[in-house]
């Protein structure tokens, strides 16, 4: 499985780690050997709203060669919705098996067009946010309609990156995960 971690300024930093910190320990762990992703952006390098930068390892790929595109949200997610180019590149990951969110990331599929007709969550104060580019709009911690799994502020990443564990290696290895990180809130849906 190949990911596609999106990033881009004004992005929550924690958004973002909370959901790669589980999902890269099912290769470091050996649940999933062949797991590979990228960092990927439209810029070389972005940062958050004070300053902390990460440079990215591809600039604007096309995201249809990924199984799985993940967008964090922040600040930078509640402009991009607007921003053509950039939601023309997140276009390119339509046929995508695994289109993720955290936070207002939800905001970016829904501008381009992936949530229609579709259950989401996102960030609790941005719920209303959401509704115009939603069938259902849902306060609710992880969210999976279909193709699109979308979950809720910030510190949700981390129960969507333990809830993607256990779909992609099964109960055992998000419960050996969440022990590692030792996170004490999780339970699965199932």
């Amino acid at each position: 499985m190949k990911i596609a971690f999106i990033v881009f300024d004004g992005i929550t930093w924690l958004d973002l780690i909370g959901v790669y910190d589980p999902i890269t320990r099912l290769k470091s762990l050996g649940y999933m050997p062949g797991l590979s992703w990228d960092i990927c952006s439209y810029k070389n390098e972005v940062a958050d709203n004070f300053g902390l930068r990460m440079v990215t390892t591809r600039i604007k790929p096309n995201l249809a060669e990924y199984d799985a595109v993940i967008v964090p949200g922040g600040l930078g997610a509640r402009r991009l919705q607007f921003d053509n180019d950039f939601i023309d590149w997140i276009k390119t990951s339509l046929k995508v098996k695994n289109k993720i969110s955290v936070c207002t990331g939800a905001l970016i599929f829904g501008a381009a067009g992936f949530l229609g007709h579709k259950k989401a969550t996102t960030h609790f104060l941005e719920l209303n946010a959401l509704k115009p580019y939603c069938r259902n709009v849902v306060n609710e911690r992880v969210v999976e309609d279909g193709t699109v799994i979308t979950s809720g502020g910030v510190s949700a990443s981390i129960d969507l990156g333990l809830y993607l564990c256990e779909k992609w290696a099964g109960k055992e290895a998000a419960e050996k995960i969440r022990e590692r990180i030792d996170y004490r809130n999780y339970s699965s849906k199932s």
